[in-house]
């Protein structure tokens, strides 16, 4: 019998090769296309955040019009590998995204969202009292 690895041990080993791919870290922007787009710096890696959301978009469209539900799944992978290389570029790692997700675990969605606004309304305000 054979186990499936955990998601977060996944995204974690994932997240060690992108690591890897850094600049500082000796990431070889002619062998690697993670490197490459790190070495390009966050307009080319954002850049494709947003090809890749679109493309996750289009699937599910055309999900909904019969076409196979694997094409999300594929995009979707797309789309979290390159979110992968924004957060590593940052600084963060897939654990500081599933500890937010942990943290808003149970916490209605419109709860989260109202928070959000008071939050930022007293940002705004403490920010303009200084």
């Amino acid at each position: 019998m054979t186990t499936n690895p955990s998601t977060s041990d996944t995204l974690a080993r994932l997240a060690q090769v992108i690591e890897s791919r850094l600049p500082h870290s000796g990431g070889d922007p002619q062998a690697s296309y993670v490197a490459r787009l790190l070495h390009q710096g966050p307009d080319a890696f954002l850049k494709k955040i947003g090809e890749e959301a679109t493309e996750v978009v289009m699937a599910a469209k055309d999900a909904d019009h019969g076409s196979d539900k694997a094409k999300i799944v594929y995009e979707v992978a797309d789309l979290w590998f390159h979110c992968m290389i924004a957060l590593a570029h940052y600084g963060l790692s897939p654990a500081d995204v599933l500890a937010e997700l942990e943290r808003r675990a149970g916490t209605s969605g419109l709860e989260e969202k109202a928070l959000r606004k008071v939050t930022a309304r007293e940002d705004q305000r403490t920010g303009a009292a200084q």
